[in-house]
């Protein structure tokens, strides 16, 4: 699951085009974006309407995967690319006060929002942390569940991802997550575009390349599904075809022992 892409590049657009959700979640992306979106994708309305809806406005996940992580009270969880807390908040709900939820992100404007609606209305158990999902500023064996929602695909080293989510998993822990892959291996043409990659396409793995590389981290994969996730644009929706892109939600294991 290697790239050729120009990393540092993908990473100032990914910013760029993150933040614009954050400030301006009511513009076109190649995506959808907010409560429609989450509501087709299985989020309950219930839910939706216990988090802020500065949060929900700027939602922009590609699948549903709460169910599967199974979460209970007192747990603590890490959600991987956090964005304004829509994920991290609905996890606050599950796990109770007596859990603790922590979101990482590295764009500015999207860390910025979240620990703004954190400290208006949010609940005390979140924190969001600046940083990177491959390298994991936490100690091992911290969290007993962690979560990502349309995030790893935008990562160029996947395994270090995996590796990193299995390092920071207590024995018996979960990764549940919903993610961008395709059926066909992208070509070089499309992995070099960052317009791609940060519109969740250009860095998509091929599915079967994506469960490889979360089971060599350790962890065993239970659950695959297809989520209901179309794209918008022309240029995204002619790559999905071609390709095979679609989202799936995994759910995957670490070994009690």
């Amino acid at each position: 699951m290697t790239t050729i892409v120009d990393v540092a590049e993908l990473e100032a657009k990914v910013k760029l085009m993150y933040q614009a959700v954050a400030d301006r979640p009511e513009d076109d992306y190649h995506f959808e974006v907010g409560r429609p979106l989450a509501e087709r994708l299985g989020y309950p309305s219930a839910t939706l309407d216990q988090i802020s809806v500065g949060a929900v406005e700027s939602f922009a996940g590609v699948g549903y995967f709460h169910d599967l992580a199974d979460l209970h009270v007192g747990e603590v969880v890490l959600d991987l690319g956090s964005g304004s807390g829509m994920d991290a908040f609905a996890a606050a709900l599950a796990v109770g006060s007596a859990g603790n939820v922590t979101g990482l992100d590295m764009t500015p404007a999207q860390l910025d929002k979240a620990r703004r609606i954190q400290a208006s209305d949010g609940p005390a158990h979140v924190e969001f942390v600046e940083g990177h999902i491959d390298d994991l500023p936490f100690g091992d064996r911290r969290f007993d569940v962690v979560i990502s929602n349309g995030v790893i695909n935008l990562a160029p080293d996947k395994a270090a991802v995996f590796a990193e989510a299995a390092r920071v998993l207590r024995p018996g822990g979960r990764l549940a997550l919903a993610d961008i892959v395709t059926q066909v291996q992208l070509t070089d043409a499309i992995t070099c575009n960052v317009d791609l990659w940060a519109s969740c396409i250009g860095g998509a793995a091929q599915v079967d390349d994506y469960q490889a590389a979360i089971e060599a981290a350790g962890l065993a994969v239970e659950v695959v599904r297809t989520n209901p996730y179309e794209f918008l644009s022309d240029q995204a929706r002619g790559a999905s075809t071609s390709y095979g892109v679609s989202s799936v939600s995994v759910l995957a294991r670490k070994p009690a022992r």
